[in-house]
């Protein structure tokens, strides 16, 4: 079995117990240390065969497969979640041919890790119900279909996550305001550099001191950038209807003065 394990966005505890256990149980473990803290390996069980993918090809990484029977309990460990930016299809799809069996784990992204640690949520009713994940075209171009990246969805003013575009700060400051944009110079913008890891920067900022404090931290690798307005400092303007007393759902009817009518909330409690 290939277990493709999201080992979060650093920190050791930030592992899911089904990633941890996996780990645990595993025979050989195929992880980046470019982007896995080795801390994440604590949770590996003594002699398990490691290999470092950091400087390996994919043709690499699958003849470590290759070289092991489906008897094995092989895990490809993977920063954050498998399924942001994981590259993990073209592996699936060896599998499928090589009819070797296979899971995914998820696990926390960055994207989680980094409101986290700004304390803010990204969905803030009446201002952002959306959050975009993307990244710059850059070197791999090839790979952004038409419609797509920083530019093509800054018109939406959506809460953004922005990945793997730390290298190139002027760039991603243009395409946030490029014509027709979503966003001002005044929308706030925040930098998380190596979310939940010991070394974690923050930075709050706006679109237009983005690129100069991007610029200042240094990082050109596991930095992520958040805009919106969902990112501001006000309070919220219109609380959510979720627990709204006048607002009913399935498990609540609308209440007066505090208190819920009709049927018990969400509790239950056992007949006796």
């Amino acid at each position: 079995m290939i277990s493709f394990v999201g080992a979060g966005p650093g920190a050791a505890d930030l592992i899911t117990v089904r990633g941890a256990a996996r780990l645990a149980n595993a025979d050989v473990v195929v992880w980046a240390s470019s982007l896995v803290p080795e801390a994440v390996l604590a949770h590996c069980r003594a002699g398990v065969a490691l290999h470092d993918s950091a400087t390996m090809t994919l043709e690499d990484v699958l003849a470590v497969y290759a070289a092991h029977d489906d008897a094995a309990r092989i895990v490809r460990l993977h920063s954050g979640d498998p399924a942001i930016y994981g590259a993990i299809a073209e592996q699936m799809d060896w599998c499928l041919a090589e009819e070797r069996s296979f899971e995914v784990v998820p696990g926390v992204s960055s994207v989680a890790a980094a409101a986290a640690a700004l304390t803010r949520e990204l969905t803030i009713p009446g201002v952002s119900q959306s959050v975009v994940l993307t990244r710059l075209a850059g070197r791999t171009a090839a790979s952004m279909p038409p419609a797509e990246g920083v530019a093509a969805f800054a018109p939406h003013g959506a809460t953004m996550a922005v990945f793997l575009s730390a290298a190139r700060p002027d760039e991603l400051t243009a395409e946030l305001l490029c014509p027709g944009s979503g966003y001002g110079p005044d929308t706030p913008a925040a930098v998380v550099v190596r979310a939940s890891w010991p070394d974690e920067q923050i930075v709050r900022t706006t679109v237009g001191r983005l690129a100069d404090d991007l610029r200042a931290t240094g990082a050109t690798m596991t930095a992520l950038v958040l805009v919106g307005d969902a990112l501001g400092d006000a309070p919220v303007r219109q609380r959510s209807h979720l627990y709204e007393p006048g607002y009913t759902t399935a498990y609540r009817l609308r209440s007066t003065a505090g208190s819920t009518q009709g049927r018990p909330s969400a509790r239950r409690t056992r007949d006796r």
